[in-house]
């Protein structure tokens, strides 16, 4: 048996009665026009640079590596599938052909396509649930392990594949979750270390402000111990003030960096926020918690916890400099 792959049939699957009346499966990318005389993958890479030159380069090496699998990997007698989302069918099929270009196919929205002979329609639903995260990658084209399609075969040979219980099948959807909270973190945290220091100064005051106070923010100069200052009144005339000191890719804070910043902190009733994308030192740590004046230590992680607690009484300015969206989950 050679290899399974699912070709995604659009955004939302819109196009699967299309290549279902057509025996095809078919990709997009049109300013790349006809690749089917690429040979390398590098050939394919430097296509797609050439194509979209706006994208990232991880964007561009993502597009050229589906095409390249598309036109040089499949082999004719793979075994594919794509997705109708309004039935919630998948249809089942074989490669029958090498790849082809039509550029007026779909309107030449999807030109590079490859004959497919249709043979099975199997319900998401009755696949696991273990299936149905496998299949539900946002890329166009992908290898479906042999394990998920053995679940197929199973439906397809009219048995069904081994279901879990519904508390293992919520214990399963539980680690989904977690699994995409844990990435979604990561993610925000790698986005927010691509700031540059008077952005991530702007983000920390854009945050304190939604938690209800008003800051002033140091013009940039010499640093000064202080970078924000925040308190009711936005004057610091008010207490609760907090003196802020930002650092930014400038490696994990020690007793030395605390106890400099201590020196700023002399009013009585003065707070202190000392946030550092690079982490504390476990000293560090221990001379905040014995500061006369009380002082928190954020690092990276508390800061971007900080910011989805806050974020929708973020304003606009701010959220310019970390845009986030909203993802929904079953409850």
């Amino acid at each position: 048996m050679g290899s399974t792959w699912l070709v995604r049939a659009d955004s939302g699957g819109r196009l699967a009665p299309e290549f279902k009346s057509r025996a095809i499966v078919a990709i997009g990318w049109i300013e790349a026009g006809n690749t089917l005389d690429l040979v390398t993958r590098e050939d394919f890479s430097q296509r797609m640079a050439e194509a979209y030159p706006e994208d990232s380069k991880p964007k561009q090496r993502s597009a050229a590596g589906q095409v390249f699998r598309f036109v040089r990997e499949v082999q004719v007698g793979d075994q594919v599938v794509t997705y109708d989302s309004a039935r919630r069918i998948y249809l089942v099929g074989r490669i029958l052909s090498e790849a082809r270009y039509d550029a007026t196919l779909f309107e030449g929205e999807f030109p590079t396509y490859r004959q497919i002979e249709w043979l099975h329609e199997i319900a998401r639903d009755d696949l696991t649930v273990k299936a149905k995260n496998s299949l539900g990658s946002t890329l166009t084209l992908f290898k479906v392990s042999a394990e998920i399609y053995s679940e197929f075969e199973a439906l397809m040979s009219g048995g069904k594949p081994q279901q879990a219980s519904e508390e293992d099948e919520g214990l399963e959807e539980e680690d989904l979750l977690q699994d995409l909270q844990a990435r979604s973190l990561e993610f925000i945290k790698d986005r927010v270390s691509k700031l540059d220091w008077e952005q991530m100064q702007d983000l920390t005051a854009g945050l304190l402000r939604a938690m209800g106070y008003k800051t002033r923010v140091s013009p940039s100069g010499p640093d000064r111990g202080k970078d924000i200052v925040a308190s009711p009144d936005g004057f610091g005339f008010e207490q609760p003030r907090i003196i802020v000191e930002v650092k930014h890719r400038s490696g994990q804070m020690g007793t030395k960096e605390v106890r400099g910043f201590l020196a700023v902190i002399r009013h009585p009733g003065d707070k202190g926020l000392y946030v550092s994308t690079g982490g504390f030192s476990r000293e560090a740590y221990y001379e905040a918690e014995r500061a006369n004046n009380p002082i928190t230590l954020m690092n990276l992680d508390d800061l971007v916890e900080a910011i989805l607690e806050h974020y929708e009484a973020m304003d606009l300015e701010t959220r310019v400099l970390l845009p986030l969206k909203r993802v929904y989950w079953p409850a």
